[in-house]
Parts: C-alpha cells; structure tokens; sequence
C-alpha cells in the first residue's frame, strides 16, 4: 500500500469531504477499495492509504494544485517509511523486555524490535524496528 498524509485538515472537515476529493483527483474509488481515510483531529491531519496502483507522489503534487484543497489550505505529502513507532497508554513500570516481546509477537506484527525508548513521565515508548516493514 503507499500512504499520504492530508496536512492541515480542519476539524470541521468532514472524512466524506475528503473521501470525495481524494475520488475526484485520483480517480478512484474509496467504495471499490482503492483507497481508505483515516482522519486523526489532534493533529489536523488525515491519512490516505491506498491499495490501487497509484504514484503517490504525482497524486501529492495533484493534490497540492487542486483549488478545492487550497481552498480549505490542505497539502498533501508522501509519508516517508520510518522503523520507529511511538506506543503510547503504557501501564507504568511495565519492563522494555515485555514491550519488545509484545511487538515481537506474530499477533502483534512480528517483527523485530532492536530498541525501546521508555518515556515514562508520558506513559509512552519509542520502539525501533529491525527494517521499516516492521512498524506496517
């Protein structure tokens, strides 16, 4: 799948006005499965995953152009891979090692952890993955 984030998305905007325009500049069809919307408000942001062939980066650029989406001042760039994600909501004292068994296990992705960052003043933890298909 190739991924988009939708910057400065207003939380006024609706998840179906989006869809729409992501149907109308690609072309296609979120009801087909080409594509999914993920909206996430505390960051101004929506996340476009698409499944269909696409070239992202000319989708971005499209995107970037369209005067509906300047309108509502979004812009649209290529998520780039990264092998760090950020788990948050982590009981206190919970022990890296269980952290790392917990991505490790096939249930939960399976992929190898090589290091985990606790942040315990804010109940989270970086965890770095072996490659970036690891944090998928």
């Amino acid at each position: 799948s190739t991924v988009v984030v939708l910057e400065n998305v207003q939380k006024t905007v609706k998840d179906c006005m989006l869809i729409m325009l992501v149907e109308n500049i690609s072309g296609l069809s979120e009801d087909d499965g080409d594509f999914s919307v993920e909206m996430i408000p505390e960051m101004n942001a929506a996340v476009v995953t698409f499944t269909a062939d696409i070239d992202a980066g000319e989708f971005a650029e499209k995107l970037n152009r369209n005067h509906r989406a300047k309108q509502q001042n979004i812009t649209a760039r290529c998520l780039e891979l990264t092998r760090s994600v950020r788990a948050e909501n982590i009981p206190p004292n919970t022990a890296s090692d269980y952290i790392t068994i917990y991505f490790e296990s096939k249930k939960n992705g399976g992929a190898q952890v090589v290091d985990v960052q606790q942040l315990p003043e804010e109940d989270a933890a970086i965890i770095t993955f072996y490659d970036h298909k690891g944090n998928a």
